[in-house]
Order: structure tokens, then C-alpha cells, then sequence
């Protein structure tokens, strides 16, 4: 793709990567086939490649966005399935993150549309308040079809029941229980901790009955992701600086992640922090030892099991085409006896994609619908995936449990039956 910048802009290094990313696009138009809003809306503008034009253009007019580019921008996933596809090689990710960080310093949004945002972006990132916030939403839920749609979008994902926080995955050193093989950090993480805190316990159990320590750390919630692709930069390169340091202080051999759309942007800390002369090392250490918990056990010399039951493993958009990670979880879930069902349509998102199920309800239900209907197509008994975003999104919409990966690995190798497993199929275990 042709770029008219100028020299000035040139020497904004932000600008001239946006420039090497909107020069490698040759038009081809391959992305279109995957990406979940053309599919749906059939609109060249809410394509990648109709978006990287309106991202050139505001980008070289150094204009603020209009409402038109916003619009478009906003409805972008960051499934980042173009990525996938894509021949040429565009780093969509970074030029899709530059435009949202441009849209959020130069537009001016309506009222309502700030304000929604501004709470989403406070609240969400902060484990207490975040819990606090959902036992508050729980009394307004039933209220949820008088109020503004995304207000009702964001009741509705409220769920039935909020669990109890676990003991385990506390911050704490958590000692192994075999023989010491080495050390490792976990991410605590903002709303998985909160939603979901069964998963980081069973992730604690496994590592430390397979000989690692595992240290979590008092001092890291948030690992900038959700402010991140909300456009609040500095918010997000503020909650990396925090995490890195204190993995760094940790002295530990990897940093283990369980929640997919984290580990993305963990992984990129050495990217987003190449300009800050205090951190870029430090970031690129971080993101070397970065590893979603599946890497991690594939790494590992598993005991045999066998759990006799069909599973549907949705892959995340973040770990399939933000990560890279495919094979991993799908053999450790064949060793450990599991049968793994793919669910048709796999690279299209659920439409989950951090706030944007409440930011853009409308898209994101149909997305949901879709992926439903696909993973009821294969009669699974069980659901498994690698992110909380897409737990939360599908769990009240299809008849069968849907866990987290790690939580089927440490029921098949010692560990207890997910509460949300029903007890009948403890008896398939073998």
C-alpha cells in the first residue's frame, strides 16, 4: 500500500511503524474471508483491510478521528484471525492498537459512550472493586431489559452466581510438592480472579504436584490488556511497568498464564515498552519467559489417564491466532484421555473479545449465537478453552459445561472435579 507521510511524521517512530505496517498490505483482500464482522455485515469498512485504509488516512492527515473511522474501529474484534490468514504478513495488531490509541486522545465520544467506557476501564481492572461492582449488578440484573442495551448487555454477562474466593492462588509462595524441578510466576489477573478463581487454584495444584514452585505475587492484578484496547495507552503501559517488576523481583524461571487474552499482550511487552529506556530490557525479559499454561505442561512428561469423556475445545482468538498456540492444548487433552471434538467455524470469534460483548452488544450476540449453534452441532459433554473472556460469554448459552483447560488436566491427573462438572461424570474417570 502506497503512504504519503511526511519526513516530520517519519521521525515519530510510532509513525514509522504504521507506515512499515500500511506499506506491507498488498490489497489482496484474504483477510475478508475470516474476519467475524465482514462475515457478518458484509461492510469493506468493517473489514481489516477496509479498516487499515481509514487507520492510513487518519494517521495522515494527523487529524482527530471522525465518527465515521471510530465507528468502524470500534467494531473491530483484535480476534486478530486476519493475522492468520494474512499472506503478506501485516502486524494488524500494533497498527489496530495505534488507531485506537489515536481514536482515544483525538474524538470525542457522546456522553454516554465516555462515561460507559471511563467504568468499564476503572472498574474492571480492580479484582475488589470489579467483585463489588458484580454483587451490586446481580440486584439490578432483573431491571436489565428497561435499561440503555449496553447497560443490558453488560447486566446479562453478570453471572448467577458469583464464587467465593479461593484459598489457593492467593498471593503466596506455593512450594512444590515433588521434587523441585524450578520456579515459576503466575498471573493472578483482574477479572479471572474474580469470575473464575478455581482456575488459577487448579492451575497452582498442577504445577506445584509436577515439582514447581509458584509464586504469586502481591503487587500484580491487571496486565494492561482490557485499558489497552479500550485506546488508554498510558493506563495499560502503567499496569505493565507494575506486572514487570514484579516478576522480575520474583527471579522466576517463566511466567505462567491462564487466561489467553493476557498472555497476548504479555508476550508484546517487549513491543509496547521498545521506547522506554528504563523497561525495554526488562520487557523483553518478560516476554521471553511468557507462557500460556499449555506451552508450559506440553513441556512436561505427562502420567497417563484416561477421562472417557467428548470434548469440544473452543480455541480462543487470542491463543489460536494472537499466540500461535494450536497443537498444545488439543494433545494434552488426547493424553489425558480426553476425546477432542473440533467445533466447525473455530476461527471465528464468540464474539467475547475483553469489553466488547458489552461495548458492542449487538455484533458480539450474533457472534455468540453462531458459536453456539456450532458447538452444539458436535454433541460435546464438555467445553474447554483457554480464556475466561470466552466462559463467561458462552456459559448461559449452550447445555453443557464449559471449563477451562487446566481445570479438565488437574481433574485427569489427581486433582478434584470443577464444581461445575456434574458429579455423574466423575464415574467416567478411569
Amino acid at each position: 500500500m502506497q503512504t504519503h507521510f511526511s519526513a516530520a511524521q517519519l521521525a515519530n517512530p510510532e509513525i514509522a511503524e504504521a507506515n512499515a505496517i500500511l506499506r506491507s498490505c498488498v490489497h489482496c483482500g484474504f483477510c475478508t474471508a475470516t474476519c467475524p464482522t465482514y462475515v457478518l455485515l458484509g461492510d469493506e469498512l468493517d473489514s481489516p483491510r477496509g479498516r487499515i485504509y481509514l487507520i492510513k488516512e487518519m494517521l495522515e492527515k494527523g487529524e482527530p478521528a471522525t465518527a465515521e473511522t471510530t465507528k468502524h474501529i470500534d467494531r473491530c474484534l483484535s480476534c486478530l484471525a486476519c493475522m492468520t490468514t494474512c499472506p503478506s504478513g501485516v502486524n494488524y495488531m500494533h497498527l489496530i492498537d495505534q488507531a485506537r490509541a489515536h481514536v482515544e486522545e483525538t474524538y470525542t465520544r457522546p456522553v454516554a459512550d465516555r462515561l460507559l467506557r471511563t467504568l468499564l476501564a476503572y472498574i474492571m481492572p480492580r479484582p475488589a472493586l470489579f467483585r463489588l461492582s458484580l454483587i451490586a449488578a446481580r440486584l439490578a440484573k432483573p431491571l436489565a431489559g428497561l435499561l440503555e442495551k449496553r447497560i443490558a448487555a453488560m447486566l446479562e454477562l453478570v453471572p448467577r452466581h458469583l464464587p467465593r474466593p479461593e484459598n489457593v492462588g492467593a498471593p503466596c509462595l506455593y512450594p512444590a510438592i515433588a521434587m523441585k524441578k524450578g520456579r515459576v510466576a503466575l498471573l493472578q489477573g483482574c477479572v479471572q480472579s474474580v469470575l473464575d478463581p478455581a482456575i488459577n487454584a487448579a492451575t497452582i495444584r498442577l504445577l506445584t504436584r509436577f515439582g514447581y514452585e509458584v509464586v504469586v505475587t502481591e503487587g500484580e492484578s491487571c496486565c494492561g490488556s482490557i485499558t489497552l484496547h479500550m485506546g488508554k495507552k498510558e493506563d495499560a503501559l502503567a499496569r505493565a511497568r507494575r506486572s514487570i517488576d514484579q516478576w522480575t523481583a520474583a527471579n522466576v524461571d517463566h511466567v505462567i498464564i491462564t487466561a489467553s487474552g493476557c498472555g497476548t499482550t504479555i508476550k508484546d511487552y517487549g513491543h509496547l515498552l521498545r521506547l522506554d529506556p528504563a523497561y525495554a530490557e526488562k520487557a523483553r525479559a518478560i516476554s521471553s519467559k511468557a507462557l500460556d499454561i499449555t506451552e508450559f505442561l506440553a513441556r512436561l512428561e505427562l502420567p497417563p489417564a484416561k477421562m472417557n469423556l467428548r470434548v469440544a475445545y473452543h480455541s480462543a482468538c487470542s491463543m489460536q491466532h494472537g499466540q500461535k498456540i494450536n497443537a498444545e492444548p488439543r494433545e494434552l487433552l488426547k493424553k489425558a484421555g480426553f476425546t477432542v471434538l473440533e467445533v466447525p467455524e473455530g476461527h471465528l470469534c464468540c464474539g467475547s473479545a475483553g469489553t466488547y460483548n458489552i461495548l458492542q452488544p449487538a455484533i458480539a450476540a450474533q457472534l455468540k449465537l453462531r458459536k453456539v449453534r456450532n458447538i452444539a452441532s458436535i454433541t460435546p459433554q464438555l467445553v474447554a478453552t483457554g480464556n475466561i473472556g470466552c466462559i463467561a460469554q458462552l456459559q448461559d448459552a449452550i447445555s453443557v459445561p464449559i471449563v477451562h483447560t487446566v481445570e479438565l488436566l488437574d481433574w485427569a491427573f489427581g486433582g478434584p472435579r470443577p464444581q461445575t462438572i456434574p458429579e455423574e461424570l466423575d464415574d467416567q474417570k478411569t
